[in-house]
């Protein structure tokens, strides 16, 4: 299922919906990829970056870590964000215990269209929006996480990134940040652990190059699937 985020009913953005009837599928972690797609990354990263996360989520050391918790499953879900009101979630929650389910999740990830939308980071409107989904997605985690990855600060949308950030604190989440590097924003690494990453060993990856993205998020998502918190020389790779 694909969903674009609709911003028609503000006040309905950080509130929760009545439990499903269906009783939820435990899982040992729900977790939200949150995807810079804004201007400032070419269909070339696109790419690059969709074809990250298909692939960790495939990675034998992936795989174990999903492998050794209570429950042997995570559930995930990939947003990309632009400017306002352009939030997209390309897929919807899924359940991954073992390949075939990683590699249809990945499938879809990366059959996914490109949505072109300049303007600037919503960053805080793609937190909401994870934040809400992940509270009525059909899942119980043990853990929920929100995983932002990106080459800029918040500029932009009706919710502010802080204001997102707060709600989802306040819901029990933990908000992680993958940090794309870009020479005209040596601080932007500072910058997401002030204002966008918070929660229970939350932590900041910064990636020195688009080539070193793909390991990077195999990195994080090992560690957010242990929670584990990384040390200094681990974040920085």
């Amino acid at each position: 299922m694909i969903r674009q985020f609709s911003f028609a009913v503000l006040a309905l953005l950080l509130t929760t919906s009545p439990a499903a009837a269906q009783r939820p599928v435990s899982v040992d972690l729900e977790l939200s990829f949150v995807v810079d797609a804004s201007g400032s990354i070419d269909q070339e990263e696109i790419q690059l970056q969709r074809q990250g996360y298909a692939d960790a989520l495939t990675n034998p050391q992936v795989q174990r870590a999903i492998a050794s918790g209570f429950l042997r499953s995570i559930a995930v879900t990939y947003i990309e964000f632009a400017a306002d009101q352009c939030v997209w979630q390309w897929l919807d929650w899924t359940k991954i215990s073992d390949i075939p389910s990683a590699r249809a999740a990945g499938a879809r990830i990366m059959a996914a269209p490109r949505e072109f939308c300049s303007g600037g980071n919503a960053i805080g409107e793609a937190v909401a929006f994870a934040t809400k989904s992940t509270l009525e997605n059909g899942f119980d985690g043990t853990r929920k996480v929100i995983d932002v990855s990106g080459d800029g600060p918040d500029t932009t949308g009706a919710v502010t990134v802080q204001d997102a950030r707060a709600t989802a604190l306040a819901n029990g989440f933990t908000i992680n940040g993958l940090v794309i590097h870009r020479p005209s924003m040596p601080d932007l690494g500072d910058y997401y652990r002030a204002n966008i990453t918070g929660g229970p060993r939350s932590f900041v990856i910064q990636a020195k190059s688009r080539r070193s993205f793909a390991d990077a998020i195999v990195k994080k998502l090992i560690l957010e699937i242990s929670d584990i918190v990384p040390d200094r020389q681990q974040a920085e790779r």
